[in-house]
């Protein structure tokens, strides 16, 4: 599978099927690979491009902490689409991955066709809840300093079937990606015109409010709840998760 050379950071990405491009980016310390089971689905009537986000999987890991951040997973994700010809994409990812579709829109709005935003929360708009977020972030980075890969196994089904070449990339990540400094994606909600999909399991209670949320901030958003699923709501129901996705995606593109 080919890798996308971003200033010496190799980006590795797979891209599946033919059609309406979608772009999938998956959640911290997991990697493409949680999407193995949206590839046959999806790719009956759209190319699908999955990719490792810096850090993680089979991408490079720098050592310099200034290779991880908002800006620059973004500016992957623009790349990407570059890379296979896609002038406008559907755009989405679970967990970190959603955020950082929401942060692509914020940023690239006019390559967005369609928002899918998956057991996601929007940020914060408020300084306290925020560093509250980014000092969990900070000891999820000092686990994975303190117990290397094995860190990996207090992780949801996404994260603990996922393989990393060193856990030196995923602290970083955390660090950098995973943190939060203001309040710009959670104030772009209304600003977002394009077909979105909010979806969320049943039993992921760390993020039913922020589907509630965005639900009601995105205009004309679809909320969709995923009956007997928790934060991997992909694997843990992939059915009823590949049926919802199917028919949002049959509505936008008609």
């Amino acid at each position: 599978m080919p890798k996308l050379d971003r200033n010496g950071v190799r980006v590795y990405y797979e891209a599946h099927g033919k059609g309406p491009v979608v772009l999938l980016s998956h959640g911290f310390a997991a990697t493409s690979a949680m999407w193995r089971g949206q590839v046959e689905p999806l790719t009956r009537k759209h190319r699908l491009v999955i990719w490792d986000m810096r850090g993680h999987g089979q991408s490079d890991y720098p050592s310099d902490p200034a290779e991880y951040s908002e800006a620059a997973t973004i500016g992957d994700m623009a790349a990407l689409l570059d890379a296979v010809g896609a002038e406008r994409a559907v755009v989405g990812g679970l967990s970190l991955g959603g955020y950082m579709s929401l942060a692509f829109h914020r940023r690239y709005p006019e390559r967005v066709t369609a928002l899918l935003v998956i057991d996601t929360g929007p940020g914060f708009r408020k300084d306290e809840p925020r560093q509250a977020w980014n000092e969990r972030a900070l000891r999820t980075a000092a686990r994975y300093d303190a117990e290397g890969l094995a860190a990996l196994g207090a992780g949801s089904a996404e994260v603990a079937s996922s393989t990393h070449r060193s856990a030196e990339g995923l602290a970083l990540a955390a660090r950098g990606m995973l943190t939060q400094h203001d309040a710009g994606v959670i104030d772009s909600l209304p600003d977002i015109k394009v077909p979105s999909l909010v979806m969320v399991g049943a039993e992921d209670k760390n993020f039913l409010a922020s589907a509630d949320y965005m639900a009601t901030k995105i205009s004309g958003a679809r909320k969709v709840v995923i009956p007997g699923a928790g934060h991997s709501s992909n694997l843990d129901q992939p059915a009823a998760f590949n049926q919802a996705l199917v028919e949002f995606l049959d509505t936008v593109s008609r």
